[in-house]
Parts: structure tokens; sequence; C-alpha cells
């Protein structure tokens, strides 16, 4: 039960009896009330009006004579009892859910491979309680316990006729023995992807391996047990050569490759992991009798009241209700220096409070706390696909055919001209050409870089929607900023009433005041804290109504009432003009200024000021001097505009912008060629942010804000968008370092395991080298991802 229960509650009991009431004369097929619940044992009963009792305007029922006893003995301890016991349903975990690194679209509810590309498929979201991956640990003890043999049947191989002078007695038989285990035991995951790879004919890395593999194994084995089947031409010194130590070895590197690419890949996570581990596990929750409790987070609901000692973290997002402490808000926002919060501040769960104690008011829980919308935010942004993955995409759907043929073509080119023993040098070529290629380097050349550098982002308060937002943002040319809470604090205080003749001031404010009571913007949060400030006594509107963008319109004490910029005056069919030279002189302050009317009679206006954000500045230095052009647009008088751009260097800027005026601007822009990023936080900003090329909410702005921007900007701070470029700039540089390194590879090595430098040089890639290439190149295009982790 939390504290909007009880209404509710009542309510439903009401409703419940209301329903029988209304229902009494239909006869037999009467509505029956739906049980309720006994507060002492839990068990379901009836509407018993014997064994009722109303505790603060709710009705409670009880199964038996004595739970009510025991309840009208102490109800609050029951009462405190079920709500700490009943944890809200925000707190509830879903199922884990498992997709594949390079096929974010392939999703399922236990672990296994992908039926793309073959690759393990990982937790979308992990948890702390994560325990080490399941197939890095099967793959590491199949890797182990079959070492020793693949270094016996290499070592037989290689060095065998120099170790025993000549050839051993049995040694075919020998590595048959030992490279079994290895094969058929160590790489048995590889062989069942490698046929649900044929089965759902999607050709992918285990195709070419396990092609590769069989076909070295397989050759070895017919050599060994019916030599007598292969023509002259596959024998050499008298015998078939057979290729065991192939065969193992490829499997044993494959196997270490893969322990290699699953223990970087789980560093992708790391940033996720740590965001996690910044919530703490326990409140302390101060019950209505003023004792004090410590309870499991998972069981504080909104409303709930509680304290927040020196050096303890917020538990939940909340209001700061008494004390006065600094915080230190780094770990999500980026910001090294404690912010001072004070009886009315919004407080940040899983922040740090370093000196005073504090007692706050949760209002939000769960999924619904910032740190846990960060979390999911960078989940996303991990799991989606940048355009740029395209190109990769277009090749890899070729790539293991065009392999395939390569790897045939090389058997037949070298069996035909090559030299004896051509048939061997040509099946040999072709299974180095098999294991060399690596389709996963390819595939996971940007999705690992995105993964990195939204994490690297998202521990300096910076959170991207997805990838394409990251590509975007490089190419931006043009910035739309909006004015209040994004140039400006976003917390106006009031600065001074102007009355129009026959009125007073003291009235102008009361009404305005009374009709803004409905408003959530900041403006017109000033004004009614400065009617409050002057024990004003408002009165609720009968009506309300917000004109998006341009003020308020209610109706109070039956008179109809606009308050507002000019455009709504217009609309009004208000003749503000009398008070425009007052309004002139408070805008060129940089004040904003609303005029009031009632019945369509200007009856004063009310002047709010904002402080420009003292970063702002330096912010708009620098995207200046990247070369970005940077244009204001505001609801605001333009002269209030002009004031503002003036101390900013804004050059171009834009006063009194409806949000149509906003999504317009963005579009004239963008029909220019322009690349635009639209930077706002409030409601009105909301379909330009979303229209843009990259919209960029302030976190401390409206969820309509942040739920339409591609860009998130935890702390509010305009110098988020530089740095948010440089890791824009070098997530992209990152991207095209994998992919060229992915070609590169690709296109050198599968030519050098067909043998095109053997007429130059006499030397052929040996299929274990290749192996060993091929295991590498995924391992290294990750440690390349990996190091946007660690990029200033």
């Amino acid at each position: 039960m939390n504290g909007n229960e009880i209404p509710q509650r009542e309510n439903e009991h009401g409703n419940n009896h209301d329903t029988m009431k209304s229902v009494d004369n239909i006869g037999p097929q009467a509505v029956v009330d739906k049980p309720f619940t006994d507060p002492i044992c839990g068990m379901k009963v009836g509407p018993d009006r014997e064994r009722e009792i109303s505790y603060n305007s709710v009705v409670y029922h009880f199964c038996s004579a004595k739970c009510m006893e025991m309840f009208s003995t102490s109800p609050e301890a029951y009462l405190a009892k079920e709500k700490a016991e009943v944890p809200p349903a925000a707190t509830l975990q879903n199922g884990t859910v498992y997709t594949c690194p390079m096929h974010p679209e392939i999703r399922q509810a236990a672990p296994g491979s992908c039926p793309i590309c073959g690759m393990a498929l990982e937790p979308l979201m992990p948890t702390l309680e994560d325990e080490e991956n399941p197939e890095l640990v099967d793959f590491r003890h199949r890797f182990w316990w079959t070492l020793p043999f693949t270094a016996i049947v290499f070592t037989l191989a290689m060095f065998g006729h120099m170790l025993f002078q000549g050839a051993l007695p049995g040694q075919n038989w020998i590595e048959f023995a030992l490279s079994t285990p290895v094969v058929i035991w160590a790489g048995w995951p590889f062989f069942e992807r490698w046929a649900k790879s044929l089965l759902r004919m999607s050709p992918n890395m285990w195709t070419l391996i396990g092609t590769g593999v069989i076909a070295a194994y397989g050759y070895s084995v017919l050599a060994t047990l019916a030599p007598q089947i292969f023509p002259p031409a596959f024998a050499a010194h008298g015998s078939v050569d057979v290729y065991f130590e192939a065969a193992a070895v490829i499997v044993s590197l494959t196997l270490l490759g893969q322990i290699l690419e699953l223990r970087a890949r789980s560093q992708t996570s790391a940033a996720i992991k740590s965001l996690l581990g910044l919530a703490p596990k326990i409140a302390r929750r101060i019950r209505d009798d003023g004792t004090e409790e410590d309870i499991p987070l998972a069981n504080v609901h909104v409303g709930d009241t509680l304290r927040v000692r020196p050096g303890e973290k917020v538990p939940v997002d909340g209001v700061v209700a008494e004390g006065e402490s600094s915080l230190d808000e780094s770990m999500l926002t980026g910001e090294p220096l404690p912010v001072t919060k004070r009886a009315g501040d919004q407080l940040i769960g899983a922040t740090i409070n370093t000196s005073g104690s504090l007692i706050m008011r949760a209002e939000k829980i769960g999924s619904d706390t910032m740190l846990s919308q960060i979390v999911q935010m960078v989940a996303q942004a991990q799991r989606s696909r940048a355009p740029m993955q395209r190109l990769a995409d277009s090749v890899a759907g070729y790539f293991v055919v065009v392999v395939v043929g390569i790897a045939l073509l090389t058997f037949i080119v070298w069996g035909v001209y090559g030299p004896e023993p051509s048939w061997v040098f040509g099946f040999v070529n072709a299974v180095a050409v098999l294991i060399i290629a690596c389709p996963c380097a390819l595939g996971l050349a940007t999705p690992m870089s995105i993964m990195a550098a939204t994490g690297r982002a998202a521990t300096m308060g910076i959170l991207f929607r997805d990838a394409a937002a990251i590509e975007d943002l490089k190419k931006v040319d043009t910035l739309i900023v909006d004015k209040t809470g994004t140039l400006t604090e976003g917390k106006p205080s009031f600065n001074r009433v102007v009355a129009a003749l026959g009125f007073k001031e003291d009235d102008v404010l009361q009404i305005a005041a009374s009709i803004d009571q409905g408003s959530e913007h900041p403006l017109a949060h000033a004004i009614v804290s400065e009617a409050n400030k002057r024990k004003m006594v408002l009165t609720k509107p009968d009506a309300f109504e917000s004109a998006s963008g341009i003020g308020v319109r209610g109706v109070l004490n039956g008179d109809k009432i606009a308050l507002g910029n000019t455009a709504l005056m217009d609309a009004e069919g208000v003749n503000w003009k009398p008070l425009s030279d007052a309004a002139e002189s408070l805008r060129v302050e940089g004040a904003s200024v609303m005029y009031l009317a009632s019945q369509g009679s200007l009856i004063g206006l009310i002047a709010v000021s904002d402080p420009i954000k003292a970063s702002a500045q330096e912010a708009l230095q620098g995207l200046l001097a990247d070369g970005l052009t940077v244009i204001m647009a505001t609801g605001d008088g333009v002269t209030t505009a002009m004031s503002v751009a003036s101390k900013l260097g804004i050059k171009e800027y834009y006063g009194e912008v409806k949000p149509k005026d906003k999504l317009a601007l963005v579009e004239k822009l963008q029909k220019e060629g322009k690349v635009v990023a639209m930077a706002g936080d409030g409601i009105n900003d909301a379909p330009a942010l979303a229209k843009a090329s990259v919209g960029i909410a302030m976190g401390t702005g409206t969820d309509v804000a942040i739920n339409s921007a591609h860009l998130t900007l935890v702390k509010g701070d305009l110098r988020g968008i530089a740095q948010a470029r440089t890791i824009s700039v070098d997530t992209v540089r990152n991207m095209w370092q994998n992919l060229g390194f992915a070609f590169v590879y690709n296109a050198l090595g599968i030519p050098l395991a067909a043998g095109v430098l053997y007429p130059f040089t006499g030397q052929l890639l040996s299929p274990m080298i290749a192996a060993l290439a091929m295991s590498l190149s995924s391992v290294s295009v990750i440690t390349n991802a990996l190091r946007l982790r660690k990029a200033k």
C-alpha cells in the first residue's frame, strides 16, 4: 500500500457499495462485490458489515473478530507492515532477454547462438548478479582439457621425423587417436553451429570453419583407414599425407579466439554494470510516528519520507523536504563539483550526500528513476545499428558464398596447374582459404565501437538514443538552441509587475498567479512563488488551457483571463500597446514579459528574469570555434532574445517563436542542405527536437523533450554538446578503422591462403597460421573498439 492507494481503496469500496445499491432492484442477477483483503492475515473476505472498521476514511474488512480486534488495537503498525512488505510493481524485474551483438533484432528468452551469424547471444541488459558467461566457461574447459592432445599431435607432425630419426611406426594412428577428442569433443559446438547454418541456409563464419575442419579431419581419417582409395597424385614420398595436426590446431586456436573475444565483449557492458552498481541497496524510511527503519530499496514507495545521512547515497529520485547539503552528482552528470541542495530542490537517486543530513520525499522509484532511465537508454543505444553498418552488411551477405567459391577454385587450379603433389597442395590451400576468412570481423566492426562509445558517454552524462545519433552528430553544421532552460538556468525569478491604468499591481499579480497555478512552465512557477511570498490568497481557476508556446488561458471567477506574449494578446484581440514601452525597457534588460488580460482588456504585465547559465558562454564559444552556426529561437519577445543573444555572441536569433515556427525553422534549414541539431528542454521544443537530424534535450527538462530527442545531456550543460561531438568524431573514426582492418585483412588474407605468392617465394600459408590469423582478427577489432572507453 502506498500513499496513493488510500483514496483509491476508499473509492473502490464506495463504488462497490454504490454498485450494489444501483442493482438491488434488478433481481437475482445482481452484481456481487469482489472480495477484500484482511490487513492482518491477508485472507480474502467479503463485505461483512459486522466485521469492518473505518480508519482514516478507509474501510477495512476482516475475516474474524480476532483480526478486527488486533487491527483496532494498533492500526498503524499493521498498515506500516503491509506497506513495507509489498514492493511497488515498478521495481519488479522482467526475465533476461538474450540478443546478438551483430544482429540486435535477434532476441530470445534463453542463452544460445544467433541463427544468422552463429555468435553466442548475450544478455540484452546485464545485471550485477551476472555470473561468468557460461559459453566462456565451456570453451575454456574444452580448450585446456584438449590443449595437451593438440600440442602432442602438432609436435609429432612437425618434428616427429627429427625426434625419432625417421617416421614413427603407427604415427598416423597415434595422431588419429589424439586428434579425435580435440575435433569431436572440443569442436562439437562449432559443428552444431555449422549444421544449423546449413539447415537454415544462413552461411556464416561457422560454415567456413566447420567445412575446413571437417575437410582436413575427414581427409586424414580416410588417408589413415583406406589410403588405397586415393589416386597416386595424392601420394607424397610413397604415402598419403594426413593433416590431423591442422584440424586439431584449428579447433584449439578457434577456441582460444572465442575465449579472447568473449572476454573482450564482456567489457563492453562494463559501463552499464558500473551504472547499476551506483544504486544503493537500502533506504532509511521515516515512519509516520517519527521512528526510522532501514528497508530494501525495492520497498520504497512514492511519497515515502526518507533520511539521507552524510556519506550515504540518495536512494531514489525525489525532492528535499528538510535540510541542506552538498551532493556529488558526478557519477551521473559528469559534474566534478558538489551541488548544494536545499528544501524544494530535486534529488537524483544514486548521487552521494557529502555533508549535511537531508530528509527527502520519494517521487520516482524503480524503472522511473533517472538512473534506471539512463541504463535503459545506454542499453538501447548499444544494441542499435549504425548506418555505416549497411556497408558491412551488404558485403557479409555474399561473403561466405564467395569464400567457398574461392576455396573450390583454389583446389581446382592448384590440382590442375600446380606442382606435384598438386591435388594435395590444392586441398591444403583450399582449407586455408576457408579458415582464414572471417565475416565476424566485418560484423563486429561497428557494433563494438557503438557499445564502447555509448558506455563511455554515459559516464560523462551524455546519453545517445541510438547509433545513428552518434554517426549524425559529427555531420552537424547548424545548431538551433532554445533560450529558457537551455541558455538560461530555467529557474526564473520574479522581476516586477506593471499595472495598467486603473488597476493595482497586487491585483495583477494575484490574478496572474491564480491562473498560473495549473501551469508547469518555469515562468509560471516564478509568478506563483512571488504571490506565495507575499502571502496572497489564490483563487482556483474554473478552467485552464495552455496555449503552447505563447501563454495560458483560463476562467477565473467567471472572467476570461489570458496571460502570455503579444501573439496571445493578438489572438485574443487585446490591445497591448499602452504597456509596450514598459515591456520593451524590461526586455532590453533581458527579462521575459507576459501581458495579462481580463475579458479582452489589458490589465497589466509581469516581468520575470532568468539568468544566463555560467557555462553557456564557454560552451557557445567552443561550438562556434568548431565551425557550427548557432541560432537562438525562443518564445520570448524579440527584444529579450536580442539582449540574450548579444551577451552570448549569437548573431542570428528569433523571438516570439511558436512550436510550429521552431519546426518550420528546422525544416527550412534542412531544405537548404544544412545538417541541423536542435537543443531544447521544453514541451514546445519536442516537435523540432524530433525533426532535427540530432535532437538534443537538456536532462533538466521535460520528459516529452527527452523522449523526442536523439541525445540527452543529463546535466543540462551545453558544454556537453562539444564533448558529444568529440565522442562522435572518435567513434566514427574508430568504426572506419575497424571496417578498414576487416576489409584489408580479408582482402590480403584470402589471396595469401590461396597461394598467390607461391610462384615468387615458394611458400604457402599453413591452415594453422590461417586459423591463428582468423581468431585474432575479431579480437583485434574488439580491442580497437575498447580504446574508446579510455578516450579523453
